[in-house]
C-alpha cells in the first residue's frame, strides 16, 4: 500500500516538475528538452520574474494577456515554494520583494480600468466592456500567489511587499459598479478573503489598521515587522498618485476605493495618516458634482469624529474643513445640505466652545461661528419653498437650538419667523417639519424663557390654529395627528410657565363654539395641568 502511495506522490511531482519546465520553455528561460529540469538546473526567481514582468506589459491582445495570465497562474500552483520565494540575505530579499511587486502591478495592469480623457470623471459602461473579463483571471492568478505565500510560511515583508496593491485591485473589483460584473465581483470578493487568511487579519478594519493583537504575540510581531501590521500606509502610498488635483477624476474607481479604505480606519489610527487623508477628501468635498461633493462631506466627517480635537486644530486644519463646508450653506442640493450641517455641528465643537457651555459675563458675548451657522441656516430656512430642503433645515435645527443655549436669544426674531412659517404649512404624511419645529420650540422656550413672554400673543394664536387644523385633517393617521396634538400642548404649558399663567387665563376666554371637542379637550388638559 505504501509504495502504491509512493508511486502516486512521485507521479504527481513528475507532471508538476514537466509543467513547470514547460512553462520555462515557454518564457525561453530553459532548453528545448522536454525532460523535467533538476532543481539545481532552475534559474534565479527573480530572473523569471522579471521576464514575466515585461510578457505581461508587451502583451498586445487580449488571447495573449489571459494565456499569460494563466500561465503566471500555473506558475504559482506547481512550482516549489523553496524555490519560488528562495533568498540569502538582506540584499536578496530587498530584490525578492521588488521583483513580485513589479509582477503583481503588471498583473493588475492588465485589467486597469480605462483612464477619462477629460476631467469628467465618468465614462460610457461601454468603455468597460472587457474589464470584467480580464479581472476574473488576474484575481485567481494573485489568489494562487497569495495561498503559495501562506502555505510556504514567508518571512512577513513579502506578503507586506505585495498586500496592498492586491488590497486596492480586489477593492476596486468587488463593488457595484459599472467596470464589474457578478463573477468578476465574487473573484475579487474571494481575492480579498484570500489575503485576510493569509495576513491573519480578521476584517476589513483590522487589514487597515492592524489592531486587536493578542498577549503574548506583540514581541513576536515586532521582531517579523509585523504580520498584523496595517496597510493604511502602504494603500495609501499606492493611491498617492492617483490623488492629485490634477489626476484623481482620470479613474472613477480611485475615489471609491480612498473613501472605502477612509472610513474603515478609526481613531487612533487616522490620526498619523492625517495628511494623505485630508486633502483627497477636500478634493472630493470642493468637486462640482454632487455624488462627489457628498462623498467628500462622509468622508471629512468621519475625520472629525475619529481625530483628537488637538491634531484638528493643528496647522489651521479645523478651519480650513469648516470654510469647505460652510460655502456649501449656499446650495440647494438637499442630498448635500443634510450631510453638512450634521458634519458641521461636530466640527464647531473643535474650533470653539458651545455657546451653552459658557458662563454668564457682564460683557456683550462676540459673535462666533456658531452664530454664523445659525443665522444663514434661519435665514434660508424663511426663504426655503421646497419640501425635501424645508424637512432636513427642520431636522437639523433643533440640534442647533440645543447648542446655543441662552445665546440664542440673539437669533429669536428669526427663530420666531421661522416656526410661525413652518407650523402654518402641512408636511404630509409624517408632518416632520412641523413636529421638529415644535421641538424647536420647545428647546427655545426653555433656554430662552425670560424673553418669551413677550411673544406669547403671536405664538398663542399660532399654535391654536395648528390645533384646529390638526384635529380637523383627515388625511393625517390617528398616531401623526395625537403626536402633534401632544407636542402642541406641550408647547403651550411651556409658554404658560414663562408668562406665569397668563396663558391659561387666555385659554379660557375661548369661544367654545368656534372648536371642536377634540380641540376643547386638548385645551383642557393645558388649563387642567397648569391649574
Amino acid at each position: 500500500m505504501k509504495d502504491v502511495e509512493a508511486k502516486k506522490k512521485s507521479s504527481v511531482r513528475c507532471g508538476l516538475s514537466m509543467e513547470l519546465s514547460s512553462l520555462l520553455h515557454d518564457f525561453h528561460l530553459s532548453s528545448s528538452s522536454e525532460k523535467p529540469l533538476p532543481s539545481s538546473s532552475l534559474p534565479p526567481i527573480t530572473e523569471l520574474l522579471s521576464r514575466l514582468q515585461e510578457k505581461l506589459i508587451a502583451a498586445s491582445s487580449d488571447s495573449e494577456t489571459s494565456s499569460l495570465i494563466g500561465r503566471v497562474e500555473r506558475l504559482f500552483q506547481t512550482a516549489d515554494p523553496y524555490w519560488l520565494f528562495s533568498a540569502n540575505g538582506d540584499e536578496e530579499w530587498a530584490e525578492l520583494q521588488a521583483a513580485y511587486g513589479a509582477v503583481v502591478g503588471a498583473l493588475i495592469g492588465c485589467a486597469a480600468l480605462p483612464p477619462c480623457e477629460d476631467d469628467c470623471g465618468s465614462l460610457p459602461a461601454s468603455a468597460y466592456r472587457s474589464v470584467p473579463g480580464r479581472a476574473g483571471p488576474v484575481c485567481s492568478a494573485l489568489a494562487a500567489l497569495l495561498r503559495t505565500l501562506g502555505n510556504a510560511g514567508c518571512p512577513t515583508g513579502l506578503l507586506l511587499a505585495v498586500a496592498a496593491p492586491v488590497c486596492v485591485f480586489a477593492v476596486t473589483h468587488f463593488q457595484d459598479q459599472v467596470w464589474t460584473s457578478s463573477s468578476s465581483r465574487a473573484a475579487a470578493q474571494s481575492l480579498q478573503e484570500a489575503l485576510l487568511r493569509v495576513g491573519g487579519w480578521r476584517d476589513s478594519s483590522h487589514l487597515l489598521m492592524g489592531h486587536g493583537r493578542r498577549e503574548g504575540e506583540v514581541e513576536e510581531e515586532e521582531e517579523e515587522g509585523g504580520r498584523s501590521r496595517g496597510l493604511l500606509g502602504g494603500i495609501l502610498d499606492v493611491l498617492q498618485p492617483q490623488l492629485t488635483k490634477d489626476s484623481w477624476q482620470r479613474c472613477e474607481a480611485v475615489k471609491l476605493v480612498f473613501s472605502w479604505t477612509l472610513l474603515q480606519v478609526t481613531r487612533p489610527s487616522l490620526s498619523p495618516h492625517l495628511s494623505h487623508l485630508l486633502p483627497p477628501s477636500l478634493l472630493l468635498n470642493d468637486h462640482y458634482r454632487p455624488e462627489n461633493c457628498i462623498l467628500g462631506v462622509r468622508c471629512l466627517h468621519h475625520i472629525v469624529l475619529n481625530t483628537p480635537a488637538a491634531d484638528l486644530r493643528q496647522f489651521n486644519r479645523a478651519e480650513v474643513v469648516y470654510q469647505a463646508l460652510f460655502k456649501h450653506l449656499y446650495t440647494s442640493e438637499t442630498a448635500v445640505i443634510q450631510p453638512v450641517l450634521s458634519c458641521l455641528l461636530d466640527l464647531l465643537v473643535v474650533l470653539e466652545k458651545p455657546p451653552s457651555s459658557l458662563r454668564p459675563s457682564s460683557s456683550r458675548r462676540m459673535s462666533c461661528r456658531h452664530d454664523d451657522v445659525l443665522r444663514l441656516v434661519l435665514t434660508h430656512m424663511e426663504a426655503e419653498q421646497k419640501v425635501a430642503l424645508r424637512r432636513v433645515y427642520a431636522s437639523a435645527l433643533p440640534l442647533y437650538i440645543d447648542r446655543m443655549g441662552v445665546a440664542v436669544c440673539r437669533h429669536l426674531r428669526q427663530v420666531e419667523r421661522v416656526v410661525l412659517g413652518y407650523l402654518e404649512v402641512r408636511d404630509p404624511p409624517e408632518e416632520t417639519s412641523r413636529l421638529q419645529i415644535l421641538e424647536v420650540l420647545k428647546i427655545t422656550t426653555r433656554a430662552a424663557w425670560p424673553r418669551m413672554a413677550c411673544r406669547v400673543a403671536v405664538l398663542l394664536r399660532c399654535l391654536l390654529k395648528l390645533l384646529v387644523a390638526v384635529s380637523s385633517d383627515s388625511g393625517l393617521s390617528v398616531s401623526v395627528r395625537q403626536t402633534l396634538k401632544n407636542q402642541t400642548c406641550l408647547c403651550l404649558k411651556l409658554l404658560d410657565d414663562c408668562c406665569h399663567g397668563d396663558v391659561q387665563r387666555l385659554l379660557q376666554q375661548v369661544d367654545s363654539s368656534c372648536c371642536s371637542s377634540e380641540v376643547l379637550s386638548c385645551l383642557a388638559t393645558v388649563t387642567v395641568t397648569n391649574s
